[in-house]
């Protein structure tokens, strides 16, 4: 009796150690819209979760030094959620080479890896985006948002011609038409050579200009 215990007791441990083995899948993961970005454009991702906790995702971003972002919190609200970054790639900011997206969730960690190349792409540096938005709010006058094309902006994007100074800055102005534009660019819908093409437009055709005193005809 003992004896075929035994044997029934081997058998069983002969089929369970023949059974393949079955880890538990991970409870996020992050979908790469590709890669390889150059300069000017914007990163996408989508995280893709199994269940939703009702707690949000943490990301950082890092370069391969271990050097990265603080932890940003991200809601998560569907399986599927899909995260444009509000900003692009600038030199200034983003040297070429490795980076990692890491995202913390459901006590899971997973990364993905994507890379920064060189390219000639100009773009509107995001220090523009805070003077647009102080624009739009009446905070700051016409002439200084376009001071600030003049002093941040590639002239090969926006060239502005004329000198602008204390005394003129205030003289200078810009449609009201064009906020609407200015909105659109600040949430990605406008690029940045569709709106530097706007504004060079209406420089060329003296719509934005610093008035000059005229005599009086005689």
């Amino acid at each position: 009796m003992n004896l075929k215990i035994i044997i029934l007791s081997l058998i069983l441990a002969t089929s369970f150690a023949s059974l393949p083995s079955v880890s538990a899948e991970s409870p996020v993961a992050i979908i790469m819209e590709k890669t390889t970005y150059s300069y000017c454009e914007r990163l996408f991702y989508t995280i893709e979760v199994s269940k939703i906790t009702g707690k949000p995702a943490i990301i950082h971003i890092r370069d391969e030094s271990g050097k990265g972002s603080s932890a940003i919190p991200i809601e998560i609200k569907q399986l599927k959620n899909p995260i444009p970054s509000p900003f692009a790639f600038e030199k200034e900011v983003f040297q070429i080479g490795k980076y990692f997206v890491d995202v913390e969730y459901a006590g899971s960690k997973v990364t993905a890896e994507f890379k920064v190349i060189d390219s000639d792409n100009i773009c509107i540096p995001e220090v523009i985006r805070q003077f647009m938005i102080e624009w739009l709010n009446d905070n700051i006058s016409d002439g200084y948002l376009i001071d600030a094309f003049q002093k941040y902006v590639d002239v090969s994007l926006i060239d502005i011609p004329f000198e602008i100074n204390d005394e003129n800055i205030l003289e200078i102005n810009i449609p009201d038409w064009t906020k609407s534009s200015a909105y659109w660019w600040i949430q990605g819908m406008v690029s940045d050579n569709e709106f530097s093409q706007m504004i060079n437009y209406l420089i060329d055709e003296d719509i934005i200009s610093i008035p000059t005193e005229r005599g009086s005809e005689i």
